[in-house]
């Protein structure tokens, strides 16, 4: 009974917020859906065109070079992306529906496959005669932890959609797998001869087997794994060097697939032992290529908060910083660069807290803008500040993000905790909830404390077995250095987050009376319990060092519910009610206690919502009512 009656109050999605503050909440979102997005930037090999994806404000996901799009939908009634051009940069594969091909002219269009498959990621083998494809048969919904589970019901029982790899005959258009049905592969590259593909795989469950995925070597022809490499923590983007005497790739501490960082390995391809070639490097690689000397790696990396590119020697003699900068700097959605095969020409999409995105190329660091879809996009907030501080002795950075109009009395603040913990806050066009509050006359400080990426594999590590206390007095030494900039109210500092984020709110209105207001997105407040209600268990295992049946101390002392006792703050609650990643029960949990202490909350179910919301409607109901809580808690009412 207790439980319904929450959801139907959350179902009911109640206005809480005043007139005046849903005006500026709504003019912020009627400017950032004026914003084009853009997902990928590919380089011809020959470095003459730059094809992208972009996506207009709700219309679909297109494909286009200059003005010229490359489409199989003229009507433009489906999805357009995953680009890749042929080694001659003649022909453009693209995925819509399909794996297709066409001219870069966008003339004979035509699809290569016929099977009912979900299609990502196709990359031309060297001599330009097939294209190896990600394939998920007969997919029931996206994959990733991050999208609405599937509710329990009957005999529960994982439904295991293994993401295979397939090649396909671009003459034949014949196609093959080239991996087992009980196999899933999450990157992969080609041999430079184009007979075999080398893999980052794992056997189950691509959404839970992640953190276990291992490096494979299939021979065209042949589905038998080769076993090359298990790794210590979690590897990423492996790539076969243009000689065939090597394989990179990148192995680290990652709390989600797809949000890379760590070291870069080289190993002999024929097998035997990777070696480390940044050990000690004060930034964390996120995308790597080969340059075609195969003594050279281009790598795309978080340098303290800020983009970077630098060449790193396959055999580990040294790295080259060749630029960095105050912006967020992608190929796709993390940091690097599509480079042609003169190693220098690059396209890249560029954006940061001032610059919505737009497409640009040319060499590292003297791009020139090719798209110009955003230009008229103005901000509605102000300039951000790079601050580093010092905690324990670690070098810590974080981005203070000012409203648009600074008044001449101390602003309020926000403490937005990014999720993860292996991630980071860079200087990126804000999102709904950060630009609503920069919007309604908060300061936003974005801190990167330990566990973050930016600053080395042992700062990314320094949180392992630590949840919620190095890493927390961090994030407190990021407001006393937030405070000494003499523009903000230490009387008046809140503090919000999602997943890793909202567990950090939880633990922080435990553990301290210094926030005045605080709001938990898809938190965890009971380490526990979590571990057997989560469908990505095994991303737990390199933090806490063991299971929770094993060592279930190390888990209970870093649980909010441990010293729940101790919270004073008002909280609000949100979660979505199909949240795989971390289950609502763990929101109700900690709801239920601060009813039971006395202390002033609300929770907010929101139905049919996974871990990352999709519904337009909830998302903005989440930066009304953050903004909401805030203003009613920190005396900002309008």
């Amino acid at each position: 009974m207790f439980r319904r009656a929450i959801l139907v109050l959350a179902l009911s999605l109640p206005m809480l917020a005043a007139e005046s503050r849903d005006a500026v909440i709504d003019q912020t979102l009627a400017t950032l859906t004026r914003v084009v997005d853009f997902e990928q930037a590919a380089i011809s090999p020959d470095g003459a065109s730059v094809a992208y994806v972009s996506q207009a404000p709700g219309g679909n996901m297109q494909i286009h070079i200059g003005s010229t799009r490359i489409t199989a939908k003229p009507k433009g009634d489906a999805d357009e992306s995953d680009v890749a051009w042929s080694p001659d940069s003649k022909q453009l594969a693209f995925v819509s529906g399909a794996l297709q091909l066409a001219n870069p002219n966008g003339t004979n269009v035509r699809a290569l496959t016929a099977i009912n498959a979900s299609f990502s990621n196709p990359k031309w083998s060297p001599d330009g005669k097939k294209i190896a494809v990600l394939a998920i048969e007969n997919a029931s919904r996206k994959g990733g932890a991050l999208v609405a589970m599937t509710p329990p019901a009957g005999d529960v029982e994982t439904q295991v959609e293994e993401q295979r790899l397939a090649i396909v005959d671009v003459a034949t258009k014949s196609l093959q797998f080239a991996t087992p049905a009980n196999m899933y592969v999450f990157d992969y590259d080609w041999s430079p001869d184009s007979k075999s593909v080398v893999t980052e795989a794992t056997f189950g469950s691509g959404d839970d087997n992640y953190w276990v995925a291992r490096l494979y070597r299939f021979d065209l022809g042949d589905a038998a794994p080769h076993e090359l490499y298990k790794p210590v923590l979690q590897l990423a983007s492996p790539r076969w060097s243009p000689d065939g005497k090597s394989i990179a790739f990148i192995e680290g501490l990652m709390s989600d697939a797809g949000n890379t960082g760590g070291d870069i390995f080289v190993m002999p391809a024929a097998g035997g032992a990777p070696v480390s070639v940044t050990k000690g490097l004060s930034a964390s690689p996120a995308t790597i290529e080969w340059l075609r000397d195969s003594r050279e790696l281009l790598v795309g990396e978080n340098v303290n908060g800020l983009s970077g590119f630098a060449r790193v020697a396959a055999d580990g003699s040294g790295a080259k910083l060749l630029w960095s900068g105050a912006e967020k700097v992608t190929r796709t959605d993390i940091i690097g660069a599509s480079i042609a095969a003169d190693g220098v020409t690059t396209a890249v999409i560029r954006q940061s807290f001032a610059k919505a995105p737009d497409v640009w190329s040319g060499p590292i660091g003297e791009w020139k803008q090719v798209t110009h879809a955003n230009d008229a996009v103005q901000p509605l907030w102000g300039r951000a500040e790079n601050l580093n501080w010092t905690s324990d002795g670690l070098r810590v950075q974080g981005w203070l993000l000012y409203p648009r109009e600074t008044p001449a009395a101390k602003l309020p603040m926000i403490v937005q905790v990014h999720g993860g913990p292996s991630s980071g806050a860079l200087s990126a066009w804000p999102n709904l909830n950060l630009a609503s509050l920069a919007a309604s006359g908060y300061a936003v400080l974005l801190p990167n404390p330990r566990g973050s990426y930016g600053q080395g594999e042992a700062f990314t590590q320094a949180n392992v077995k630590d949840f919620g206390r190095g890493d927390f007095r961090d994030i407190l030494g990021g407001v006393d250095r937030a405070v000494e900039t003499g523009a903000i109210d230490k009387d008046r500092v809140g503090i919000w987050g999602w997943s890793y984020g909202g567990y950090m709110t939880m633990w922080a209105v435990t553990q301290t009376q210094r926030f005045r207001a605080a709001v938990a997105g898809a938190g965890i407040v009971n380490w526990e319990s979590y571990y057997g209600q989560n469908s990505i268990d095994q991303w737990m295992i390199p933090f806490f060092g063991a299971s929770v049946y094993d060592d279930p101390w190390i888990y209970r002392r870093s649980a909010p519910i441990e010293y729940i006792k101790n919270v004073k703050t008002p909280t609000l609650v949100l979660v979505g009610d199909r949240d795989g990643e971390v289950p609502a029960p763990q929101s109700f949990e900690f709801y239920h206690a601060l009813k039971t202490l006395g202390v002033k909350t609300k929770l907010i179910v929101y139905p049919n919502e996974g871990h990352r919301f999709v519904d337009p409607a909830h998302r903005r109901d989440v930066a009304k009512r953050l903004v909401g809580w805030f203003d009613e808690n920190l005396q900002m009412a309008r």
